[in-house]
This record gives structure tokens, sequence and C-alpha cells, in this order.
């Protein structure tokens, strides 16, 4: 008997968000099925054909609308379990697609970033978190592949720089004098999560980058 209970209540539920989202619930459409058959002319009854065709219709509907309700809990959970996993990574060294590395006003940091092809000479540009530029150093030649440079937190004028996000950008030439895109990458210790956004953000001392942008886990 409570299992009845249950499937009523869960079946009412189901066509009260139907109706909501698509102003006729399969029981509105029954209602007005049985009444259009109690005053059909019997001289002229409704085409069976047509009648199957109206419930052939409505089942087709309410099989979309639960494949969609069903679809958006199953994405639903996977968030959820986005979310709790992100937790996970507190405390870990990430990589992760991005140009962001945080200085902590002492130990220097690394700019991690991956050339495709060699180059005949290598640019890096470090901006504060105004968008302010404040070192460039010349790298020279540089091999293909994947790449660090050493920053000790100082400008330009070579005094040491407050802790702070920044964010970098590599500027290659190859030996035909074309211009080679540089990929850049945001490292470092997980220190926490925010949830506050559709994405959870993991914060890298004072940067921060998206979960999904994670590609790997340092050692």
């Amino acid at each position: 008997m409570i299992t009845n209970v249950s499937t009523t209540t869960s079946t009412a539920a189901a066509n009260a968000s139907m109706k909501s989202s698509l102003g006729l619930s399969s029981d509105d459409f029954m209602k007005l099925f049985v009444a259009q058959l109690q005053n059909q002319d019997p001289l002229q009854p409704q085409d069976p054909g047509q009648m199957l065709d109206q419930l052939s219709q409505m089942t087709m509907v309410e099989e979309s609308y639960n494949n969609n309700t069903a679809l958006s809990s199953l994405l639903a959970a996977q968030n959820n379990t986005a979310t709790m996993n992100s937790f996970s990574f507190i405390g870990t060294n990430v990589i992760a697609n991005g140009n962001a590395v945080a200085f902590d006003g002492t130990n220097q940091a690394s700019l991690h970033y991956n050339l495709s092809v060699p180059t005949t000479s290598s640019t890096v540009t470090i901006s504060d978190a105004s968008g302010n530029v404040v070192k460039t150093a010349a790298l020279g030649a540089q091999s293909a592949g994947n790449l660090t440079y050493a920053w000790d937190g100082t400008g330009t004028n070579g005094n040491l720089l407050p802790a702070g996000s920044y964010t970098f950008a590599i500027k290659s030439t190859s030996a035909s004098g074309a211009a080679v895109a540089a990929t850049t990458y945001t490292t470092g210790l997980v220190t926490g999560v925010d949830m506050s956004g559709a994405t959870p953000m993991l914060n890298i001392g004072g940067a921060s980058v998206a979960l999904t942008d994670v590609i790997g886990v340092q050692g």
C-alpha cells in the first residue's frame, strides 16, 4: 500500500511538472480524449485512425519530456560529482591551460609553455593584474617541446614585485622569420576551491583556473 501511495505521488508530481512546462499533462489529454469519445456524433463517429494518431502523438510528447527530464537530472548529477571531485585537488600541484602565474613575494615562480618547433629567438612578457607590463626578458633560441622560465619575481628595473597574480606571454620567431605561437600553462599548488560560479575554480596562490582547464597533476 505504501508503494502505491509513493507511485501515485510521483506520477502526480510528474504530471504537474509536465503541465507547467508544456501546458498539458497526460491526465489532461486523457480527459479531453474521453470527452471526445463521449460527445462524438453516433452517425459520424471519430475516425479510429485519427484517434490512434492522437494517442501516438501524446505518447511521443510524454516520452520526449521524460527523456529530457532524465537527461537534465543526469547532467545535474554529473555537475555535482565534478564539484565534489574538485575538492580532491586541494593540496596537489596541477597543470592547466592558461597563462596565469602566482608569485608569493619571495620564491621564484615557474612559467611553463610549449613550442611546436625550435625558435631562433623568444621573449617572455609578464604583466600584472591590471594588464601593465612589469617585465620583458629575452630567452634566446629555444628548442621545441615543453619549456620553463624561472621568474625571480623582479620587474624590468630589477626590483622585487609584490605578491599577487600575474600573466605571461611568449613571443617567438622561427629560423625562417615566421612567428611561432606558444601554448602557455598555469601551474602550482591548489590551495582552495571557489564554487560561486557555474564551474568550480581552483585557487593557485593569487591565481585561479577552471576545473575544466586542468590537464594534469604534477608529482
